[in-house]
């Protein structure tokens, strides 16, 4: 990562929310009626709502039309006032014009610098950190490659639909062989990432492992939130005058 590397985004004054890795998809039923709630009470009362990518468990192309449900509701959300992000994820990265006009969400490059109380903070999914996981970092190469998605996105749905359910099938079974700590991000990756953006602070998912880690980077006391995913419970940071906190939603 370089500094050219990271985009900019202005900052916002007041109350900021963030959260990754919902994964919503047909069967995730409970989690997507926590979401839904969450937007209408929680995010309701923030200033801007940043989502750090994999809200949906797959997004086969904007023309799909799924999850309208959750699509209205950020609509509302960002009508009413709630400036709204969106990051993606190793999950949905083909998320795209139609679904920012559907959602109301802005879509920000990964990673990107955001401005929090006169910081600069570096927010990303987290995936392109876990250098470790060598099989991983090549299927992301290829994916986010733009002639690979123009080639899949003209593929009938069905059809896309499908080749998306055997990934998942895939990234689970890798998963269950590969070795949590490879799967985690490298501490490398995460030095050069501080280096490269000159910030204190950086925010990210992808993990599941939901923590505040205060490490020393040259000298410098920096900080890494890791936010958490919403398979068995709702999770979010909030950040308002310089503070910041992780809190779960039981379900």
């Amino acid at each position: 990562m370089t500094r050219e590397a990271a985009a900019a985004v202005p900052g916002f004054p007041g109350r900021c929310l963030f959260v990754s890795d919902v994964h919503l998809d047909a069967v995730a039923g409970a989690a997507e009626a926590q979401f839904l709630q969450f937007l209408r009470t929680e995010a309701a009362g923030a200033d801007v709502l940043y989502i750090l990518g994999d809200l949906f468990e797959s997004w086969v192309g904007d023309d799909a039309h799924s999850h309208g449900a959750v699509l209205e509701a950020l609509a509302a959300l960002s009508a009413g006032g709630v400036t709204c992000f969106a990051l993606h994820g190793n999950r949905d990265f083909l998320l795209a014009e139609g679904f920012r006009e559907r959602s109301g969400c802005r879509l920000l490059p990964d990673p990107v610098v955001a401005e929090l109380g006169g910081e600069r903070v570096l927010l990303t999914h987290g995936d392109a950190l876990c250098t470790d996981d060598h099989a991983y970092q090549e299927l992301r190469t290829i994916v986010r490659d733009a002639s690979w998605q123009r080639r899949f996105l003209s593929l009938p749905l069905a059809t896309r639909q499908l080749l998306a359910d055997e990934a998942r099938a895939g990234s689970r079974a890798h998963t269950s062989r590969t070795q949590p700590r490879i799967m985690d991000v490298n501490v490398a990756a995460v030095g050069a990432a501080f280096r490269a953006t000159r910030v204190r602070r950086i925010i990210h998912g992808h993990t599941h492992r939901p923590a505040l880690h205060d490490e020393q980077i040259d000298g410098h006391r920096v900080q890494r939130i890791v936010l958490g995913a919403w398979y068995e419970q709702g999770s979010y940071l909030s950040y308002q005058d310089g503070r910041y906190e992780l809190r779960a939603l039981p379900r």
